[in-house]
């Protein structure tokens, strides 16, 4: 059995967690197997999957409390367990020093996936970042990235214009978002919003995601239309301060915060429109499962075109306002449900259409 060890901060249900989970469900794992080394003590939502599917969660500590004893953890995991194939992903170019571990550890495949086309932080991050920009240059013999934008962020444009950096499609298992009218009622029952129409957000509450003002934007929409509802799915380190918005917004019964759902794909089916004004991204799972879905959506200019894989985006300047906003989404709310297999298909995003290109890369 071939072996893939993959180097995260925690399997909780970001972009590039949910990703490697969905490649992970698509293998044949009689002859594949993805374990996982994280750097978090407290659980991650999909541990237990991945412990029921035969996979390993190793623990270590943080690179924050001593990065040398972390450096020399990675080293020994992988020499103990004889992984020839490792994989870390991240979008901070002092992450790829993981993937030097690994190699003095005996891994011979070194995969670096850029997961994001910038990064959160202050100044001194960016700096830090920027100085050792090289590494991820030199280190991994296998480059992959979700979109052109993560890919020249991590990698630089030569070596994306040279053909050094393979774009992976974020694939998905399509009939798990197909529009269902009966799955969509009953969400909207359980939510009291039977003839409402309902917007949407699915993402973690951090910086990135730009909750503050996707809150502004509801508010004007909600000013023009008292009979729109807002639902939020996620959760993370800013949720006290959406909170606090939402009730300096006056919104506490109009908006929604569900928490992290396991069922988010049926979500998508419940909402009518979803917003998505982060300040820059990847190539946005969320996004493409909306799509999935036949969820139109509004989203930053800053995101990918390459997103776009229905003609059902409409892209907004982030610094337009909050009514600019409001003003194209009402306007643009008069559409019909319909599947986009074939869209999904053509572009390579269904899973298991390409699991084969996967398994060539990862192991």
């Amino acid at each position: 059995m071939k072996r893939l060890l993959c180097i995260v901060s925690s399997m909780d249900r970001g972009g590039a967690e949910t990703f490697l989970m969905k490649v992970y469900r698509s293998l044949d794992r009689s002859k594949y197997q993805m374990d996982f080394c994280v750097f978090k003590p407290k659980e991650g939502f999909y541990d237990a999957e991945i412990k029921k599917m035969g996979g390993k969660i190793f623990v270590l500590p943080p690179k924050s409390k001593n990065p040398f004893k972390t450096f020399w953890r990675i080293l020994k995991l992988v020499k103990k367990e004889k992984y020839l194939s490792v994989l870390r992903t991240s979008q901070q170019s002092l992450a790829t020093l993981d993937l030097l571990a690994a190699k003095l550890g005996g891994a011979k495949k070194l995969i670096y996936r850029s997961s994001n086309a910038n990064i959160t932080g202050g100044i001194m991050m960016r700096i830090i970042n920027t100085i050792f920009s090289f590494l991820p240059k030199i280190i991994p013999n296998v480059k992959l990235a979700p979109s052109t934008e993560s890919a020249v962020f991590v990698f630089g444009k030569r070596q994306v214009k040279n053909g050094k950096v393979t774009i992976l499609p974020n694939g998905l298992d399509y009939n798990k978002f197909k529009f269902n009218e009966g799955v969509r009622d009953k969400i909207r029952k359980e939510l009291h919003f039977n003839n409402n129409t309902i917007y949407g957000h699915i993402g973690r509450f951090n910086v990135q995601k730009n909750h503050s003002f996707l809150l502004d934007i509801f508010s004007e929409i909600y000013k023009k239309d008292p009979n729109a509802r807002l639902i939020l799915i996620g959760e993370g380190e800013l949720e006290q301060e959406v909170k606090a918005k939402i009730k300096k917004l006056n919104l506490e019964n109009v908006v929604l915060l569900l928490g992290v759902k396991e069922n988010a794909n049926e979500y998508y089916m419940a909402m009518d429109y979803m917003i998505f004004p982060s300040f820059f991204e990847g190539m946005p799972n969320v996004v493409i499962e909306a799509q999935a879905a036949g969820l139109k959506c509004t989203l930053s200019d800053t995101i990918t075109k390459e997103a776009d894989l229905t003609g059902l985006l409409t892209y907004m300047g982030i610094n337009n306002s909050s009514k600019e906003w409001a003003n194209q989404i009402l306007n643009n709310l008069d559409y019909k449900r319909k599947s986009y297999e074939k869209e999904f298909l053509n572009k390579g995003y269904i899973i298991s259409k390409n699991i084969q290109i996967y398994i060539n890369k990862f192991f």
